[in-house]
């Protein structure tokens, strides 16, 4: 079987970012299973692209909002406001319809085309749709879009976000009833896209790289009792480090050393705890979750999977995680607690933190969890190939 994959960012040699550990580790199970991949997309400045031999690149672009000058966010929303899509999708209108018309006639004959998110595929509706497809919901991005509305800063800020909301709404939908197959990355999220007939969508349960971890080091050095990390400036991420700041951390007691890693950006938290160290960015993030007796997984909005909950499981450390942060897990690790409520989450921390000062939360080895997680990632796989290939 020979394939493209259309995506917005190509994947890349060492993979950083949620999205480009998600996009390498799939890209990796589908050549895994002998297809003959083509990768049709951007590269992000700087970035090595993976199986470059393979590539179509249809040129450079750093799409982060984070990175973006205001003259460039204006141009982004005037041209998707023009082309009545999404800012994320505007972006992607750049390299023009030329370009994705020589990309795909420089693949060769295809079978079929895997869309990866909705960012590149709504761009250009009209030509991707003349092929069979599988389309990845990496998150129900309407719903992303609605929940990050209602804790918008400001007033246009909450209307851009239903605007993005309404629209995403409809490019997604069109995205999976067109799809021969639809791959997500949560159970939760198959069922709150139009696709959650069980005869033509699966989630894909992830590895955040395909080789096995490390086996658990005996004698880890603990610097922090309680750590988290993530990209902040994703208004998702940062709805769940302000709730654990705001509502959990006043509740955790003053001996409690809290390390924080990752850029947070403004409005500064405001949080005060005799324990509490913002880190900013840290020179190797699993150096950092491995100083950390317990780690923290705090989200509370968002759909997709929390690549960073992966992680946390594939080292085998001691967790607290909301319900949200679990998105995407077919078993719980028997060293994490689950916690909902800034009171449960707190008395969760407190007595997983006084465990590990004891010695009773012992480090699990996770290759365990990483062999169970991309055992059901190669099912998934073939169930969305086979009906690809198939005439139904």
């Amino acid at each position: 079987m020979k394939l493209a994959f259309v995506t917005s960012l190509l994947p890349v040699q060492d993979p950083v970012t949620g999205f480009d550990l998600a996009n390498r580790v799939i890209v990796d199970a589908i050549r895994e299973r002998g297809v003959d991949l083509k990768l049709i997309g951007y590269s992000s400045p700087g970035a090595e692209v993976a199986y470059s031999d393979d590539a179509i690149v249809l040129g450079e672009q750093d799409i982060t909002n984070a990175r973006a000058s205001a003259a460039q966010k204006a141009r982004w929303l005037l041209q998707a406001v023009a082309n009545n899509t999404t800012v994320s999708s505007a972006k992607m209108l750049a390299c023009g319809r030329g370009k994705i018309e020589e990309a795909l006639a420089a693949a060769g004959p295809v079978d079929g085309l895997i869309l990866n998110s909705v960012q590149l595929p709504a761009a250009y509706p009209d030509i991707f749709g003349r092929y069979k497809s599988i389309f990845i919901a990496h998150n129900v991005e309407w719903l992303s879009a609605f929940q990050n509305s209602a804790h918008a800063a400001t007033r246009m800020e909450r209307q851009l976000y239903r605007r993005e909301s309404s629209i995403l709404k409809r490019l997604e939908d069109e995205l999976c009833r067109q799809a021969r197959f639809v791959w997500t990355l949560s159970e939760e999220d198959r069922h709150s896209l139009v696709a959650a007939d069980a005869s033509r969508s699966a989630f894909l349960p992830l590895v955040t790289r395909f080789d096995p971890p490390d086996a658990p080091a005996a004698d880890r050095k603990v610097e922090y009792d309680l750590g988290m990390i993530g990209s902040w400036s994703w208004q998702s991420n940062r709805i769940g480090l302000d709730w654990f700041l705001d509502e959990v951390t006043p509740k955790l007691p003053q001996t409690v050393s809290i390390a924080i890693a990752g850029q947070i950006g403004q409005p500064a938290p405001d949080a005060e705890h005799p324990g509490l160290r913002l880190l900013g960015r840290v020179p190797d993030a699993r150096d950092f979750v491995r100083s950390c007796a317990v780690i923290a997984l705090a989200s509370r909005a968002g759909t997709g999977v929390q690549l960073k909950t992966i992680e946390t499981f594939e080292m085998g450390l001691p967790a607290v995680a909301t319900s949200s942060a679990l998105r995407g897990i077919a078993d719980t690790p028997s060293n994490v607690v689950a916690a909902d409520t800034a009171d449960a989450f707190a008395q969760a921390v407190a007595e997983q933190v006084e465990a590990s000062r004891k010695g009773g939360f012992k480090t699990l080895d996770g290759r365990e969890f990483h062999a169970d997680q991309r055992r059901r990632l190669g099912e998934a796989i073939d169930v969305g190939l086979k009906r690809l290939d198939s005439n139904e």
